[in-house]
């Protein structure tokens, strides 16, 4: 576990954005989209299931054996990660996605100061859309930061699983996960407007009953934020009406085109000059223009509309490159903003008052007494040395500045 905790450790400092580890296969770290093979450590597939049985909870463990796959956030070396442990056709198989060791704020994320604009709201729904891997919790994550540290409020997050955690600054900022804490989205949906919440955050927005209940908090006097898979305004507004049914299509647009703050549509641009990616974004902000758009179903309009309302911080994804990403100045590197002083909660608890063995995140019945806190810490002192230093398995050559081994031995001759 010493050698997998430095591992975490160099790929951190070396700004790579996800690790994959295979059984039989060399591990495979990601920087700007681009893939890296560590051949000289590749692990066996009884390594990766040692590895797995080390990282997972009870309660984990039953997901993957019921679902073959699952989700968890943990804090490993100081450093906070995202994993999705899943079934392949070499066995079990990790995603390891590295998150900013401090909550981000917009402008070390580069994003536009227009942004800020959001979050003075009193209500609305804001739906930040894009691609898996494009940055949609993060931006989120800047946006819950940006209201921590400005406005006196109540802020209820749903996650699934919890990324950051954020103490309470001028804020009282509550945290929940789906399965550790509340069993559906629509379930916490329900909770959280009996909890007097001034913000709403969802993490995303799949089932019709979520996007109902989402449009409800929002038209009750709500900001909720919340993400949804769309590449274009167009495509966000039409998934909503349509996944809420044919019978409540029209009525979902009315309320869309009543309640929306907002929709902020995300990718990410590679520059070569900088060497680093940074959020490209098409921002749409509601108006009486734009509610007209939506009441009538004239939502392929919507995109060109934004061309003519650059002045009101509306951007098409090229007029945000040409216009912003091409005149800014000073642009934050992956590095600099993990230099900040971390200033993530220290942990989680469990209260002895719930039972958190009555069901999973899926609805399904599991045993007693897996509690929250079985989920935080992490054995440090187990002794098995599962990274094998062979070059064995498949792979292209990493670049030689790439090469994580030479910086592991860095790191090894820094403690000793």
């Amino acid at each position: 576990m010493e050698t997998f905790i430095k591992l975490i450790a160099a790929c951190y400092e070396r700004g790579f954005s996800d690790l994959h580890i295979a059984g039989d296969h060399p591990l495979v770290c990601r920087r700007d989209g681009e893939v890296f093979f560590q051949k000289q450590h590749t692990l066996s597939a009884q390594q990766v299931d040692d590895l797995v049985d080390t990282l997972l909870n009870p309660l984990q463990k039953r997901r993957l054996r019921e679902h073959w796959s699952t989700d968890l956030a943990l804090s490993i070396a100081g450093k906070r990660v995202r994993i999705n442990v899943f079934s392949s056709h070499r066995g079990a198989s990790l995603a390891i996605r590295f998150l900013p060791n401090s909550t981000p704020d917009l402008e070390s994320l580069n994003l536009h100061p227009s942004l800020r604009d959001f979050c003075g709201l009193s209500s609305g729904l804001l739906v930040i859309c894009g691609s898996t891997g494009s940055g949609k919790t993060t931006t989120i994550a800047a946006l819950i930061n940006e209201i921590n540290s400005t406005r006196a409020c109540h802020v209820v997050t749903l996650e699934d699983p919890i990324e950051y955690l954020f103490t309470s600054n001028k804020a009282f900022v509550e945290q929940r996960e789906l399965g550790k804490h509340f069993h559906s989205y629509q379930r916490g949906l329900l909770d959280v407007l009996r909890q007097a919440p001034d913000v709403v955050v969802v993490g995303e927005m799949r089932a019709p009953e979520t996007i109902q209940l989402a449009l409800d908090a929002a038209e009750s006097g709500h900001l909720v934020i919340t993400t949804m898979h769309a590449g274009s305004h167009e495509e966000a507004v039409h998934r909503m009406c349509n996944l809420t049914g044919a019978n409540a299509n029209e009525h979902t647009r009315l309320q869309l085109a009543h309640s929306l703050a907002g929709i902020i549509n995300q990718q990410l641009l590679y520059m070569p000059r900088l060497r680093h990616s940074v959020p490209l974004l098409s921002v749409l902000h509601n108006s009486k223009a734009i509610a007209t758009l939506i009441r009538e179903n004239k939502l392929s309009q919507l995109d060109g509309y934004l061309e003519t309302c650059k002045d009101k911080g509306m951007f098409t994804f090229s007029s945000y490159r040409d216009d912003y990403l091409a005149t800014r100045k000073e642009f934050y590197t992956p590095a600099e903003r993990g230099q900040t002083q971390a200033s993530c909660a220290p942990g989680e608890s469990a209260s002895r008052l719930f039972d958190y063995g009555v069901l999973d995140g899926g609805g399904h019945a599991r045993k007693a007494g897996v509690g929250v806190g079985e989920s935080c810490p992490l054995p440090y002192d187990t002794e098995t040395e599962w990274l094998a230093e062979s070059a064995a398995g498949p792979g292209g050559a990493a670049a030689p500045d790439d090469d994580i081994d030479a910086y592991i031995s860095q790191l090894e001759s820094r403690s000793s």
